[in-house]
């Protein structure tokens, strides 16, 4: 049998914007697929789950497919596991040397790496005093305003970088890592 593996699905776009997704709903929906250990984290998009498939592309189009077949939505899901997250939390550069307010701190996951030249187009000082970092498949976003004023939000990043995107604050990122850590631990 293969060993079951620790996976965080961050689906983007998922109860904003009118696509509405209970999430007792699609755990019950994942665990009929065959997800195991599955648990969310408030209603915008967290599954964390345990699954034998290793290759985070195949549990993605798997997660969006039971979404697909069950609600009848097309819900892009960004796989992390434990490792990956921790690597993004201890990388905050805004927290690392800066000690910015936490409660201003987002993470946008991207789907793949962003194409540099991409990146380097974006004008940073047409945005102040709004900031971002890049990470491994992430950005790290500060909004002194807070994430609901943001001119550099979710849709931002996508049209700008070609990139599927989801973004959750930093209280969340950390909360994830804590279940993840959790999970791992059983």
């Amino acid at each position: 049998m293969m060993k079951q593996k620790v996976w965080l699905a961050l689906l983007r776009g998922v109860n904003v914007s009118g696509k509405m997704l209970k999430m007792p709903a699609l755990k019950s929906a994942l665990e009929q697929a065959g997800f195991k250990q599955v648990k969310t984290y408030i209603q915008s998009g967290n599954v964390l789950f345990t699954h034998s498939e290793q290759d985070p592309a195949k549990l993605s189009a798997a997660v969006t497919g039971v979404i697909r077949e069950n609600f009848g939505m097309d819900v892009p899901a960004i796989m992390a596991d434990e490792a990956y997250l921790r690597e993004v939390f201890e990388n905050n550069p805004f927290l690392n040397g800066r000690n910015e307010d936490i409660t201003r701190l987002y993470v946008t996951f991207l789907a793949d790496v962003p194409t540099s030249s991409l990146v380097d187009a974006l004008d940073r000082q047409k945005y102040l005093p709004e900031e971002f970092e890049t990470g491994t498949r992430v950005l790290y976003f500060y909004s002194p305003l807070g994430y609901g004023n943001a001119r550099m939000n979710n849709n931002f990043f996508e049209n700008k970088l070609k990139l599927t995107a989801t973004t959750r604050n930093w209280k969340s990122v950390s909360e994830l890592l804590k279940m993840l850590g959790e999970m791992n631990v059983q």
